[in-house]
């Protein structure tokens, strides 16, 4: 997780800013304890994140884990235990909850397709359709929940869709002058929105041909034309209800946008243990 910090630490400044004016009543040496409880069912990703969190506020807090991520939880589960200075814990708490339900969202709605089309032997698998600067976290909880990463970025292989066909005059253009210009290691895939475009593609020998918005029917007849001469993705507004019946088509892979960029939260909630307020007042007594 250290490929995280600077994204944790951007969090914590964004919130902390100057300082939290809400704890200036709670002294320092303040202890006590908090509960990580799961107010939903899902896949839990995002752990080592939160502990990550409450370390950086203060490097004296305790945490102890009842999960890991990948986990399933349920409704009233404890996940955690954080012991340490109460100003710190509750200057960590929204990020890190901010961070873990997010996460677990995208956990577990990519858990439930994986589920839906795992009989057919199809991939489930994200897109650059990601929150700025969240690119790496929001691609690790695909994985954890059971799916698997598209490209990164722009650089680690070529997409040409509809906007690159039409710059450079159509798609047998646009495929012959990227070859000309990335390396023969790099792969080459484009976005088909008709039957034609998958014959022009398939001409042009290129490695992925996508399906865009395409008719189950079309998406049949395209897989029947191309027949494991490239690999073939299905794109564009794909949920849970319509997943499998294109996972039927015989399609290699399924790309899903709203894995992403409009996935609903899981919800964990952090409750301060009242009975404790400032009894201690060292960090090396906490056990």
């Amino acid at each position: 997780m250290f490929l995280y910090d600077e994204i944790v630490d951007r969090a914590l400044r964004e919130d902390l800013g100057t300082g939290d004016l809400s704890t200036l009543i709670i002294p320092e040496d303040y202890l006590g304890e908090a509960k990580l409880y799961a107010k939903e069912a899902g896949i839990v990703c995002g752990i080592p994140l939160v502990e990550k969190v409450f370390k950086k506020v203060n490097s004296n807090i305790e945490i102890y884990s009842n999960v890991k991520d990948g986990d399933v939880v349920f409704p009233g589960m404890l996940v955690m235990v954080v012991k340490g200075t109460l100003a710190g814990i509750l200057q960590s708490e929204r990020t890190a909850l901010n961070f873990l339900q997010h996460l677990s969202g995208i956990s577990t709605y990519t858990r439930q397709l994986v589920d839906l089309v795992q009989d057919l032997g199809v991939k489930v698998v994200d897109t650059r359709k990601t929150m700025p600067g969240m690119r790496l976290l929001q691609k690790y909880a695909v994985r954890i929940g059971g799916g698997q990463n598209h490209r990164f970025g722009l650089y680690d292989a070529v997409m040409l869709k509809d906007n690159h066909l039409a710059a450079v005059g159509g798609l047998k253009e646009a495929v012959q002058q990227v070859k000309n210009k990335v390396g023969h290691t790099v792969k080459i895939e484009v976005e088909c929105e008709t039957l034609e475009q998958v014959k022009e593609a398939l001409e042009c020998g290129v490695d992925i041909i996508m399906l865009d918005n395409m008719s189950l029917e079309d998406m049949r007849a395209a897989v029947k034309l191309i027949n494991h001469q490239s690999i073939v993705e299905a794109s564009g507004g794909i949920t849970a209800e319509s997943i499998r019946a294109i996972a039927q088509t015989g399609v290699d892979i399924i790309s899903v946008g709203r894995l992403t960029h409009s996935v609903k939260s899981i919800d964990f909630s952090l409750v301060i243990d009242d009975q404790k307020p400032s009894i201690q007042k060292h960090i090396a007594t906490i056990k």
